[in-house]
């Protein structure tokens, strides 16, 4: 095991400067950690961070840690344990097993933010005392984005720093300008390899069924190509409003704050290339190539949409121009992928929450069956991705209905998590990353490379967006989007929905 950190100053080496060779060569799975957190009382917090923080620890998939919170709220030990409770009852998906929580209950400590940077160093310091040696420390940022600087200065103060990592919730910059005086600023205090930039989305298992499925499978991989493959929809509509992040959506908007940091990641890993290997630099590397091959967004590909009532949302303008609904077309310059789109939708008010991942392969060139057989009635062959917790997969294909004659229906074979003896082993997004940062590894983050080049190519989009065009809450947003995909068509709605357990 080489040090763990690039620059002596955060792995405790000899050399004077930041060096190539300090860097870890396996995983530290063992390192017991203090987790610092960083708005500590906030909504994710409650709802994701701490739920999945005592899962991870009561089942022993963590190395032994102890966890400080901070945040604006002036708790104690004992108010920051009774809110993570609370936490635990309203959102675990798991039962609280009372030995369980009277043990995590001992790691939780709290310092409020007003306590100031020694306090803080203070607290930290006395838990890693009591972890003994080799401990590591990991930030959780769960703030605002422009907080965010202002914590790592406060880390810099506090001297936090060494044999550390940090987690930065998205959005990473509003655009290339900001993302790069941004990615500068935080690597003044932790060198590259230290920073984490979540995407809950692929931390979730589905996701990564899809690099399961494309590379492990050769019945896959020789057609996932331009040669195969007619067009590529990425959707992910939500049924909820901005429900009171009116001041935040406003500076973000529907692309901003989805497409940039969820949608695109998503693209990344059903476009990418077979990495050399599945070590986190190699999968990194083929993500950032996806990324260079991307076209700039051409604004005439986009459709942009505000829900009706978005701007009688407190804190909205009345001449509000944010999108809360995108649709765009991408398209991506290499080999693999040249004149196939990728149709990317997301918004919020939709008619359903869903994210699907719909993969349309090419017809038949020339077809022997009657028109009135039916085959082409119902779209082209799709492999479908359910990106939700559920974990469903769906390959579509035309087959002959029995009986007389030769007539076609569309048909499906489904695979869903639940069917297996180990859907209880699922970890939820935020519980598998926080793991993954713990043990160093980059595979599920996303690197300041691939951010920057995302903003660059979005940056035509961001500098002559279209109007905005209303849209019913509940609909699936404006009437443009069907020509945007013309002469295809949305996949959803479904025609045909999911089968689920009781239809086993």
């Amino acid at each position: 095991m080489k040090c763990a950190f690039r620059a002596s100053a955060r792995c405790g080496c000899e050399c004077p400067q930041v060096c190539d060779d300090h860097v870890v060569t396996e995983p530290a799975t063992s390192r017991p950690h203090v987790i610092v957190l960083f708005g500590a009382t906030g909504d994710l917090a409650r709802r994701k961070l701490l739920p999945g923080l005592f899962h991870i620890t009561a089942s022993k998939l963590a190395p032994e840690c102890r966890i400080v919170g901070t945040s604006l709220d002036d708790l104690g030990d004992s108010g920051f344990a009774a809110l993570a409770r609370a936490a635990c009852d309203e959102f675990s998906t798991r039962v609280i097993d009372p030995g369980g929580w009277a043990e995590f209950e001992k790691r939780l400590h709290y310092v409020p933010q007003s306590a100031g940077a020694a306090a803080l160093a203070a607290a930290v310091r006395e838990q890693q005392a009591e972890l003994g040696d080799d401990v590591e420390l990991l930030h959780y940022l769960s703030v605002p984005p422009k907080a965010a600087v202002a914590v790592v200065r406060t880390l810099a103060e506090a001297d936090l720093v060494a044999h550390s990592r940090i987690i930065m919730e998205k959005p990473f910059g509003t655009d290339l300008a900001s993302a790069t005086a941004l990615n500068a600023t935080i690597r003044e205090t932790f060198a590259e390899d230290q920073i984490f930039r979540i995407d809950h989305f692929l931390g979730k298992e589905p996701a990564l069924n899809v690099l399961a499925m494309r590379f492990a499978n050769g019945l896959f991989e020789p057609i996932w190509n331009r040669t195969f493959i007619d067009h590529v929809q990425i959707d992910v509509p939500e049924l909820l409003s901005v429900q009171g992040r009116a001041e935040f959506y406003e500076s973000t908007g529907a692309f901003r704050d989805m497409v940039v940091t969820h949608l695109f990641q998503i693209l990344a890993f059903t476009a990418m290339e077979p990495p050399t290997d599945l070590t986190p630099a190699a999968i990194s590397e083929a993500k950032n190539k996806v990324f260079r091959s991307m076209l700039p967004i051409d604004p005439a590909n986009v459709v942009r949409g505000q829900y009706r009532g978005y701007r009688n949302e407190p804190g909205v303008s009345t001449e509000s121009e944010t999108e809360t609904f995108v649709a765009l077309r991408c398209d991506i310059d290499n080999w693999r992928w040249a004149g196939v789109p990728f149709y990317l939708r997301t918004g919020k008010c939709l008619a359903e929450g869903q994210r699907i991942i719909s993969i349309a392969f090419r017809q038949p060139p020339k077809s022997m069956f009657a028109e009135e057989s039916g085959v082409g009635a119902e779209g082209p062959d799709h492999l479908t991705f359910d990106l939700a917790d559920a974990s469903k997969v769906s390959l579509s294909f035309y087959g002959k209905r029995p009986g007389p004659g030769m007539r076609l229906d569309k048909l499906s074979l489904q695979f869903g998590l639940y069917e297996t003896d180990t859907a209880k082993d699922v970890l939820e997004a935020y519980e598998r990353l926080i793991l993954d940062a713990m043990h160093g590894d980059h595979t599920l983050f996303t690197t300041s490379e691939g951010i920057e080049r995302l903003w660059e190519v979005s940056a035509p989009l961001l500098a002559d967006p279209p109007p905005v065009k209303s849209y019913e809450p509940g609909s699936w947003g404006p009437n443009a989007i069907h020509q945007l995909v013309a002469p295809n068509a949305w996949r959803l709605p479904f025609e045909r929905a999911w089968r689920g357990i009781e239809a086993q």
